[in-house]
Order: C-alpha cells, then sequence, then structure tokens
C-alpha cells in the first residue's frame, strides 16, 4: 500500500480503491454473472469472465503509470470476477459426486487463494526489484494466458452425469433467488458470510497498515498476507474433503471460525515478527477453509436452487461487508500512530458472534438423500 501510494502521488484509501472496486463492481455484476452461468452454461459464464480478465488485465499492465487508467482497467478486471468465483459450485454439482462437492469447491477457491497468495509474496519483489507498470504487465501476460487455456480446453459437461442432480431441470435464477433467501440455515449462512468474508477482507486489505505501527516493514506484511492466505491454500485441501468423508458439513464450519477467531485474536497483539506469522498462519488455514464448504453447504440446503445464485448471494454479502469494513477500519485508525486495534478487536467480537451463529445451522440433509437431490 504504501510504495503504491507513493508512487502514484495519492492516499493509501486511493490504493485500497483498488481492492474496493472489486467488491463494489461484484456486487453489481453478481446475479447478472449467475444469470449467465445458470442459463448458457459454464463455458459462456466463465469464458466471459476468462476474456474480460485477460483483456483488461493487458490494459491495466500497458497504463501502469497511470493510477486513473489504472483504476478503469481494474474495474474492468473487477466486471469478469462474478463470472469466475459464482461458478465454482456449479462445477463441483456437475461434474462430482455428492460426496466429492465440497472437496471440488475447495479445490476451485484454492486456485483463487493460490492466485491470492503468489500476489502477495510476488507483489513486494517485483515492485522493488523492477517497477510497478513491470508488475502489473507480468500479471496481465498471465491473465492472457489463463483466459487462452480456459477458452481452448473448457467442456461444459462431463461424457457421463455425475449424477441424477446434475442432469436435473433447476428452478430458474430468479425463483432461485427468492427460494434460498426464505431458507432459515441459508439466512444464517448469509450472516456468517457476511462476518468472515467482511473480516478476511478487511484483514488482507490493510495487512500492511495494520502491521506497520509495530515496526514490520512492507516486504514483511506482504509476507503475512501471502502467509495467511498461502495457509488457507492447505486448509482448502484439507477441511473440505474431511467434510465430504465424514458426510458432515456444520462441525467443520463451526471448527473454522472459532480457529479462525483466535489466529485474529493473535494477530491484533503480536508484537514479535514469528508469533505474527503463526496467527496469520492458523486465521487463514481455518477461516479459508470453511469458506468452499460453506459454499457448499448453501447449495445444498437451498437445493433447487441453482448453485450459481446461491455461490453469489454467499460472496455478494461477503463483497458488502468488505467494503464497509475496509472503509471503517481506515476512519477509526488511529490519527497520530495509524493503529488499527481498535477495529481489529470488533473484528474479532463479531467473529465470535458468527461463531456462535454457525452453532444454530441445522447439518444439510444431502447426503441422507444421496445423489438424487
Amino acid at each position: 500500500t504504501g510504495p503504491a501510494a507513493k508512487y502514484y502521488g495519492v492516499t493509501d484509501l486511493a490504493i485500497a480503491a483498488l481492492a474496493l472496486s472489486f467488491m463494489v463492481v461484484y456486487i453489481v455484476v453478481s446475479v447478472p454473472a449467475s444469470w449467465v452461468i445458470d442459463t448458457y452454461g459454464l463455458r459462456i459464464g466463465v469464458g466471459t469472465g476468462a476474456v474480460l480478465t485477460g483483456v483488461f488485465g493487458l490494459l491495466r499492465g500497458f497504463a501502469g503509470d497511470n493510477y486513473i487508467l489504472v483504476l478503469i482497467a481494474q474495474i474492468g478486471i473487477a466486471a469478469g470476477q462474478p463470472f469466475l468465483l459464482n461458478a465454482i459450485t456449479t462445477v463441483a454439482a456437475r461434474w462430482f459426486l455428492i460426496e466429492e462437492r465440497a472437496t471440488a469447491s475447495g479445490l476451485g477457491t484454492l486456485a483463487m487463494y493460490a492466485g491470492q497468495v503468489t500476489a502477495l509474496a510476488l507483489t513486494p519483489f517485483l515492485v522493488l526489484g523492477s517497477s510497478i507498470p513491470t508488475m502489473l504487465i507480468i500479471y496481465g501476460v498471465v491473465a492472457a494466458i489463463g483466459a487462452l487455456i480456459f477458452l481452448v480446453f473448457a467442456r461444459e459437461r462431463p461424457p457421463t452425469p455425475a449424477s441424477a442432480a446434475g442432469a436435473d431441470e433447476r428452478a430458474l435464477v430468479f425463483d432461485g433467488l427468492k427460494l434460498a433467501l426464505r431458507q432459515r440455515d441459508f439466512q444464517l449462512t448469509l450472516v456468517v458470510f457476511f462476518i468472515g468474508l467482511g473480516v478476511f477482507n478487511g484483514v488482507v486489505t490493510w495487512v500492511e497498515d495494520i502491521v506497520r505501527p509495530r515496526g514490520f516493514t512492507p516486504v514483511q506484511a506482504g509476507l503475512v498476507g501471502a502467509l495467511m492466505v498461502g495457509a488457507g491454500v492447505v486448509g482448502a485441501l484439507i477441511l473440505p474433503a474431511l467434510s465430504d468423508r465424514k458426510r458432515k458439513r456444520v462441525p467443520y464450519i463451526v471448527l473454522g471460525l472459532v480457529m479462525a477467531t483466535v489466529g485474529l485474536a493473535g494477530l491484533t497483539f503480536a508484537d514479535q515478527y514469528g508469533w505474527l506469522l503463526v496467527a496469520a498462519a492458523v486465521m487463514g488455514f481455518f477461516l479459508l477453509a470453511a469458506g468452499p464448504i460453506g459454499f457448499q453447504y448453501g447449495a445444498e440446503v437451498t437445493y433447487p436452487a441453482p448453485e450459481g445464485t446461491t455461490n453469489g448471494l454467499l460472496l455478494m454479502i461477503g463483497q458488502v461487508s468488505g467494503i464497509l469494513f475496509i472503509l471503517a477500519m481506515d476512519i477509526f485508525k488511529a490519527p497520530v500512530t495509524g493503529s488499527m486495534t481498535s477495529s481489529l478487536l470488533v473484528l474479532i467480537v463479531l467473529m465470535a458472534v458468527g461463531a456462535l451463529l454457525s452453532t444454530r445451522l441445522r447439518e444439510s440433509s444431502m447426503f441422507s438423500r444421496g445423489n438424487v437431490e
């Protein structure tokens, strides 16, 4: 945050606006993206997101020394994001058996986390070793290559349907919205995602500002963020697989939120770098691992609502809270030192509330119904 603000001659909040743009645009585009995915299929839906990401990623790279142009390109990339993220549970439902779907959702989410951890870890070194425009060009080329690979190799459906549920006629998107929002367990899941994703977005966005008053450098802050997301990659491999194997969703959601609260507390108070890394790893491992389990749980308790619709709702509510939390953390930071401890204490309380609410979720009945959903 700091070096970028200095390079462009803008405030830290203006740099944070680059991250906020993803959340704001997601809120606007999420429902239309889910409609495209559920109506026209994965190739068109995800392909749209891939093309937007690739094209605007390259444009952002070539406009890398102009903040306004970078922001415009960032908004274009953000418009592609819902087409990619909202398809995760749709892919799981179409290509995998019920007892494999949390794992499949975890792998899809893992890919997203892997991209984040790579960017968090490499960005400080790329900026210090070359320049911000060069770093943006590198990321733009990678995005374009990824889009091309998807367009060439992606397939709509498996040769043989994974289950009867994958081939069933589903509720229409807007009927699915009404069905999902009337479901008590999904309402609670929305609240849990509002808290969990909001906290994650806030902490990752302000990680440098959180640790800077304690004397840590931007490179150290980048490694804290990278370790948080990297641990989430490992968690997204382990906990969803355990959830599938044990045929349970709720206990793993509760565990993830409780332990993430512990990690957030450590991140708030640790003044030694080693303990800061441990706290970041604990928070990332459990909070990000609970995400794909929650996505799959939401898809199961709202069936026959389309998976893209419920996935999109959960992500959208997290973007709303992310915007609120990011702005609030900036507003309420200490004016002299820049400390965000007071905001982090509020986030700890909210996480504890989310963990408590998650204990009231009822277990998904999907396993008892087998593969006929």
